[in-house]
């Protein structure tokens, strides 16, 4: 069946209530991350929509409800009240008429701008491309759209003058729209892939849009420019900037697709990068965060909190999980910390304490004895480590994680190279891409000070933070079942004190859900 004007009628009725017609299937899967979001079941790519509203985050993705593949592009749907919880909800926004619904964003529009709100009271209102396919000899064509939510989001109605943007372009999409209180209207940001450009857009009312400016090309340009966001970032010890972040696909310097960020000054018309064009950095240094959006209108106080969609263009359509295929990072709150190479991103992870469980912890030297500790306590396949240890003469220091039945996977900083590494070619199955298997790393000069970690491992993924975010490597991991082994080494010499935090980490999934 071809589906060229929209869902049948019988399965939008199955759409509509998740797990109709069925049992859904449990959250425990060999490979389900625990406190990570994925879906039930069915594809997912880019996060969509982030937003926070009435005391709720909204995330919005990229969804297949017919399949595990990409195609059908609609927006799945689902809500947290702390980042860690989330409910799945019905699509929010179904292919129709042909035009599939790509990445965009959502903002809420407090004082009735666009004339879509009812009963006085603020509404949601979603800015997306309309992809229409290539057929019959007419190229395919990206649009802007919107639609519009009077009920937190929970059902939507597209717009009757859709598109409200059209440049007659096959390419040309991602729209990140925010308020700007400098410029007194909506901004959107928007990719122009293929010329490596973001273009900026101003509106009163988020129907009409006029261009106010562009920027690019710059850093890196070895594939389409995609996902673009514009955030204001507080900087430690006071102050703000902007942060500029824009996906490549294909062209990462780990292979496949990543994202690289630009630091500078936003008038609410033009960007002003800080850096020379020819200066590239990259949000992070493992190959699978892409796409990571920044959550609209966060609680007063709070730092900007950003979510990538953790998988690569190289392998996402064959990673070897089922039901679902592709899930999310853990959210990440930002903030800019000045270095010798100028202002630089600092991610933390979302806090993970209400889900602690079996904690152990240790101070010391000896890497026998505290091999010997951590063998009898690390037992489970979801938890969180932080640690810190003086190199020394050590060449090389790390972690052997998810160690088992011959996989591990190795996180660790070489001295002797300066670098920053995950290594995943033993991490288990990797047979299912030639890209799979893989080293990662970022260089970063050897200082006086101890090297620090914060490593969350989770069933099928493995994020790692260190130098207190200033790195940041992300990586998918499919180890054999009961791989969940852990070990300290040392190379080269002889490490100082080694300080370890390790904890269980619950599940967040609903207990009713394995039913």
């Amino acid at each position: 069946m071809v589906y060229t004007r929209g869902f049948p009628a019988v399965l939008a009725m199955l759409f509509a209530l998740p797990g109709a017609a069925q049992q859904p299937p449990a959250y425990d899967q060999p490979f389900r991350p625990q406190y990570h979001f994925s879906p039930r079941q069915n594809w997912t790519n880019d996060p969509n929509g982030l937003v926070y509203f009435d005391g709720e985050y909204h995330l919005f993705y990229q969804y297949n409800p017919l399949g595990d593949r990409w195609g059908h592009m609609s927006w799945g749907h689902a809500v947290s009240r702390d980042l860690l919880h989330w409910q799945e909800l019905p699509v929010a926004l179904a292919e129709e008429n042909g035009i599939m619904i790509f990445t965009g964003s959502t903002v809420v529009d407090q004082h009735n701008s666009s004339g879509f709100c009812a009963g006085g009271k603020p509404c949601m209102v979603a800015v997306y491309t309309g992809h229409t396919p290539a057929a019959g000899g007419r190229p395919a064509l990206e649009t802007q759209n919107i639609a519009y939510s009077n009920d937190r989001g929970r059902t939507w109605t597209k717009y009757a003058g859709n598109p409200v943007l059209d440049l007659h372009m096959t390419n040309f999409r991602d729209p990140h729209a925010f308020w700007s209180d400098t410029a007194k209207r909506w901004v959107m940001v928007v990719a122009l892939p293929n010329e490596h450009n973001v273009l900026f857009y101003g509106s009163t009312d988020l129907k009409k849009w006029d261009r106010v400016g562009e920027f690019g090309p710059a850093g890196a340009t070895g594939g389409q420019w995609e996902c673009p966001t514009l955030a204001e970032v507080p900087v430690e010890g006071g102050g703000t900037r902007w942060v500029l972040k824009v996906g490549l696909n294909p062209g990462a310097p780990q292979g496949g697709s990543a994202e690289q960020y630009f630091v500078g000054s936003f008038d609410g018309t033009a960007f002003t990068n800080d850096n020379p064009p020819t200066t590239t950095l990259w949000t992070d240094y493992g190959k699978d965060c892409y796409c990571a959006l920044p959550f609209n209108g966060p609680p007063p106080g709070n730092r900007p909190v950003m979510l990538g969609w953790m998988n690569n263009w190289q392998y996402a359509g064959n990673v070897p999980t089922s039901p679902w295929r592709g899930q999310m990072t853990i959210p990440r709150r930002l903030q800019l910390r000045q270095t010798a190479a100028g202002l630089r991103l600092a991610q933390e992870p979302a806090d993970v304490k209400a889900l602690r469980g079996a904690h152990f912890s240790w101070r010391g030297g000896d890497v026998a004895a505290l091999n010997r500790a951590l063998g009898k306590a690390a037992r489970g396949a979801s938890w969180e480590l932080r640690a810190s240890v003086q190199p020394g003469a050590a060449a090389e220091i790390g972690w052997k994680v998810f160690s088992g039945g011959g996989n591990y996977t190795l996180v660790g900083y070489s001295a002797e190279r300066g670098e920053f590494f995950v290594d995943r070619t033993h991490s288990g199955d990797t047979s299912f891409s030639p890209n799979f298997p893989a080293r990662t790393s970022v260089k970063w000069p050897a200082g006086a000070g101890p090297v620090e970690f914060t490593i969350l491992g989770d069933r099928s993924t493995l994020e790692v933070f260190a130098q207190g975010g200033l790195v940041a490597l992300t990586t998918l991991v499919y180890p054999s079942a009961g791989a969940n082994g852990m070990q300290f080494y040392a190379e080269g010499g002889k490490q100082r004190e080694v300080r370890v935090e390790r904890w269980e980490l619950a599940s967040t999934w609903p207990r009713d859900a394995a039913r």
